[in-house]
Parts: C-alpha cells; structure tokens; sequence
C-alpha cells in the first residue's frame, strides 16, 4: 500500500482510504435525502476489517452518516488494532440535533464526544467542517473556530479540516442567486487556516477547477483528502442502460441527475472510448479513476467508498502500476469532453434551481 503525508499537519496515512458514508444507509437530513441504500452491518464489519488487514489506515466517517451508525460501525474495528496506526476522520456541522445550530460550540462539543464514544477512540486525526453555512453574517463562525482550536489544544483531535469549494445541501434548492463557491471558500479559508482540505476530485471534475484547488493546497502546506474518486461508482461501468437501477426515498442518488438514463447513457459512451485505451474490464476503468486521482499531489490521499470486502478488495487490487503520463491525458480529454456534456444538460441535483452565481 502506498502511504502519502498531509502536508504540514504531518499525518502519514495509506494512499487508499476508506470512505464510510455508504455504511450509514438510507437517511434523510435537512428535509432532504443524504444517505444510500439498505446496508448489510455484517458485510460492511466484514469490510472494514479487509481493508485494515490489506494495509488501509485511512478511515473517514461523519457524524450525519446514517446519523451515527457509520461511526458505529467503523467503532468496532478500532479496538482490534493498534489506535496509533489507524488514521480516524470524522465531521461535524450538519446534524444540528435539538440545538439551534450544527455549530453552536456547546453542540460542537457534544457531537465531538459523541463521535469518540461511537468510535470507541479519545482523540481523532482529522476533524472537518462538514460545510460552510455558519448562521446569517456568519454570526457563529468565529466561536466555531475557537472550539476547533480549543479541540486540538486539548488533545481531541491532531488535526482541522475543512471542505473545498462546495455547496451547502439546502441552498441547492434556492432561488435567489447562489454565491459564488470559490471566493467563498478562500474567505473562509482565511479565517480557519485548516491543515486538511476535503475534495471532491475525479475524471467528471472540470480540469481548471482541480488544477487551482491542488496548487493552492500545495502553496498552503495542506494536505487533500479526495472523496468521490470513482464518482460514486459512475467511472466503473456498474451503471449502464442495460440495466438501469432505481434509488429509494432515503437515497441521495435519487436526486442527482448524473444517475438518470440519458446521463448515464453518455457516462457509458465515454468509458467505452476509456476501455480502448486502458482495458475492457471495471478493474482497468477503477485503476486509471484512481490514479487519476493520486497523481494530482503527494499530499493527497483518495477515498473509497464500499459495501462489504468484495468491493473493498476489488478497488485494493486495482491501484496496481500507476498508468503513464500520456494515456492518463488521454483518458482526462475523453471524460472532460463527458463532462461538458453532462453540464450542458443541467445542474447535478433534479430539483436543483438554477439561477446563476454572484459575483
């Protein structure tokens, strides 16, 4: 397994990492669909424990994940190893719970100790800021930091984090004029000064957009965790027009147009332009996804989401030789040129307003 180092915050974890928010099944959030499908606890316990034994120490989790029951589960592995080899992440801000806010400092700090009860751990490597939303003028945000930084001095955690440019879920859904995404993130930015940065990063990403945000990870010292590597399972070819699936109520797929026939009809154009160059089988398309990935920074780790050790051991197996430099352009134009068309058909979310973006 290769290891990689987050930047400055000096953490050393396994190239591949875990991601567990399909663990945490079907939920809702917020009034809206966050989770996934129906989950076997005994597959995923079973997975998790594949994955450590096949050198993965990167384990990333929420606290709104199945609304505490991907944290349960990861909970199980961490007392069969060794707690100074195994690298735990985890978030907060989302799940408000009966407070006023998901980052009132009192409710903050509550979650924290929740999430290490279910995570059967006292401190954790990584703590993010699931999202940007911080009250009206921001009026939480300055005592937000204060309890990270307050986390950290006191040993709760080793490390802060903080998402990349990104939407807040509900404001998706607004009809007013969305903010501008990257000014936003670079205010906030500012003002955090996390050692971790979450991105999401893989061959559907805009190139322009991933190119800036690894630069600026790497010209502040921080290190990159990139979540959704394989696009949900997009890049592996699982979903075809063939075969088309259906998504329950408390699954977030459901929103998001990129899993609708036509989308995935183009999806399934450009990965066979793909497998000419690199394969015919998932394996070959989840090897050039990953690495695409991994090339971006030394500082980056990608995660990998799963459902029990059949999948986990699939996408261990797959990292193999890094591709070369020529086939991997080769592979990004074909799928930027899928991803212009997946834009031009509409925003992600199916009941996403599109109504354009401040300046």
């Amino acid at each position: 397994m290769i290891t990689r180092t987050l930047g400055s915050s000096g953490i050393e974890v396994s190239g591949l990492g875990i991601g567990c928010w399909a663990i945490g099944g079907p939920d809702t959030n917020l009034g809206l669909p966050m989770g996934w499908g129906p989950v076997d606890e005994s597959a995923a316990i079973a997975g998790l424990e594949r994955a450590w034994e096949s050198g993965v120490t990167l384990f990333d989790t929420a606290d709104v994940y199945g609304h505490g029951r991907s944290e349960r589960l990861l909970g199980q592995l961490v007392p069969l190893v060794q707690r100074e080899r195994i690298q735990l992440v985890s978030k907060v801000g989302y799940f408000a719970g009966t407070a006023a806010h998901g980052y009132d400092p009192g409710h903050m700090r509550r979650q924290l100790e929740q999430t290490l009860d279910n995570l059967n751990t006292d401190w954790l490597d990584v703590y993010f800021f699931h999202h940007s939303e911080f009250g009206p003028d921001d009026e939480r945000l300055e005592l937000a930091i204060e309890m990270m930084n307050n986390f950290r001095t006191e040993g709760l955690i080793r490390a802060i984090g903080m998402r990349g440019p990104h939407r807040y879920a509900p404001d998706r859904l607004s009809t007013g004029p969305k903010a501008n995404k990257e000014a936003r993130f670079r205010e906030l930015f500012d003002r955090i000064r996390p050692q971790v940065l979450a991105v999401r990063d893989n061959l559907l990403t805009p190139q322009t957009r991933s190119n800036s945000i690894f630069t600026f990870a790497e010209d502040h010292g921080c290190g990159v965790l990139i979540n959704k590597p394989l696009s949900q399972g997009l890049l592996t070819g699982a979903y075809t027009t063939a075969e088309p699936r259906t998504f329950g109520p408390q699954d977030h797929r459901a929103r998001k147009r990129w899993f609708t026939g036509d989308a995935v009809r183009v999806i399934e154009a450009g990965l066979d332009q793909v497998r000419a160059l690199v394969g015919p089988e998932s394996n070959d398309l989840v090897r050039i996804a990953l690495w695409s990935c991994l090339m971006r920074s030394d500082n980056a780790a990608v995660l990998v989401g799963f459902s029990d050790p059949q999948q986990v051991q699939a996408n261990i197996d797959c990292l193999g030789e890094r591709p070369g430099d020529e086939i991997l352009e080769q592979v990004r134009a074909i799928m930027a040129d899928v991803q212009k068309q997946l834009d031009a058909d509409g925003e992600v979310f199916v009941d996403e307003v599109s109504t354009g973006e401040q300046q």
